[in-house]
């Protein structure tokens, strides 16, 4: 994992490529834990997991999109850019995130949700021209989706996601490749989930 900060090329240029993180107030996250974590633990977890992704995309620029104080402290400690998105639901968030990142000249920008505890490749993606998309183990959620800038994609996250985010590339004219990454593919959402994190 590199030490540098994770919005540094921000400062360095325009990047070729930008990471954007939505994270949820840490005090609301994991709800449905809520079986098996209590709820600090549920929020010390999601406070760890966002962690993880946020520096695993370094050297790659990072920003992330919220609507609580808490996290925007949180994400400026680590360096990233902080996206404010009041009220906003995560396809909301996701998509002006998206759009304040478009108006930096970035070429692509990678949203990645900030509970996957394998985080690695999110900074490593193959190239690739249109949109790629990687669903979770369940090929239900799109846990990480690569997209290149000013392409008027909609998001639709939520159940069965994956298959409506591959529907929109479809309507855009846009190729699609699907990356079934073993790592990037886990998240964290319910009590099943908890073995594989290390917390």
């Amino acid at each position: 994992m590199s030490n540098s900060s994770p919005s540094a090329a921000f400062s360095a240029g325009v990047p070729h490529e930008a990471v954007l993180v939505p994270v949820k107030a840490f005090s609301q996250a994991k709800e449905r834990l809520a079986p098996a974590l209590s709820a600090s633990a549920r929020s010390s977890l999601a406070r760890e997991l966002a962690t993880g992704v946020v520096m695993a995309a370094s050297p790659l620029p990072v920003a992330v999109v919220c609507d609580d104080q808490d996290v925007a402290a949180w994400a400026e400690g680590l360096g990233a850019q902080v996206i404010w998105a009041p009220g906003a639901g995560l396809n909301v968030a996701v998509a002006h995130g998206v759009a304040h990142l478009e108006t930096s000249g970035v070429d692509f920008i990678v949203v990645a949700h900030g509970d996957i505890p394998e985080p690695q490749h999110i900074r490593s993606l193959p190239p690739f021209d249109g949109i790629t998309i990687v669903p979770d183990r369940h090929e239900d959620g799109t846990n990480v989706i690569r997209l290149p800038c000013r392409s008027g994609f909609e998001f639709s996250y939520g159940p069965r996601s994956f298959l409506r985010h591959v529907a929109e590339a479809d309507r855009l004219g846009i190729p699609v490749s699907i990356l079934r990454d073993t790592e990037l593919s886990i998240d964290i959402d319910v009590p099943a989930d908890l073995g594989h994190t290390t917390t």
